[in-house]
């Protein structure tokens, strides 16, 4: 291995170090309580090391929100081989509600917590949460190309989709602990299948 080859697997071994640490403290403390001097605590260095590879905590929080994004675009991707592209739809809702159930915190990050987003000031900073947008428009393009949606604004229906499924995901993060368990992933899949069926012309 060449020496360079090793800063950079050092370096790389370095970022996941902090942001491991830095998720950790999120779950345990929650995201108002974390600063740059707890993350170097929780990893046994100096704050002073953090800022060698992170200026300040919204750039953390900046790197796991596309940590998180990744992690979403993977779990979509495990329904992409459904043949059927409105059985593929409902499928892609169900998956985008079951992420957020089990990754909470990453959900937060990604839909709920503003100040991850304010690093983001240009288009290619949103790569990795647009390309799972764009999964979302691919999937219903291709249910209007089969005849099982009415052909409309792309824009509308897909944000219409998200807002459903966001929303869902929502109450069910805040206020899901009410519900029985498996009543509620009866709740959660049943409701998907109701409410994207109505929408489909066949």
């Amino acid at each position: 291995m060449g020496i360079n080859e090793r800063k950079y697997r050092e370096k790389q071994e370095m970022i996941d170090l902090i942001l491991d640490a830095s998720m950790k403290l999120i779950i345990e403390e929650g995201y108002d309580n974390i600063t740059m001097r707890k993350i170097a605590d929780k990893i046994e260095y100096s704050p002073t090391t953090i800022y060698l590879y992170f200026k300040d905590k919204s750039e953390i929080l900046y790197s796991l929100l596309n940590l998180a994004f990744d992690k979403f675009y993977e779990a979509q991707l495990g329904v992409q081989n459904i043949g059927n592209p409105k059985e593929r739809l409902m499928a892609h809702g169900l998956a985008y509600v079951n992420f957020a159930m089990e990754n909470q915190h990453y959900y937060d990050l990604m839909f709920i917590l503003k100040e991850p987003t304010e690093n983001m000031k240009c288009p290619d900073d949103w790569q990795t949460s647009t390309r799972t947008y764009d999964l979302l428009k691919t999937n219903i393009k291709q249910c209007m190309d089969a005849g099982y949606l009415e052909t409309a604004d792309l824009e509308v229906i897909a944000f219409s989709l998200w807002s459903l499924v966001h929303g869902i995901a929502s109450l069910m993060i805040k206020r899901g602990f009410m519900i029985p368990e498996p009543f509620r992933q009866y709740l959660i899949y049943n409701s998907i299948q109701y409410a994207f069926k109505g929408l489909f012309i066949k």
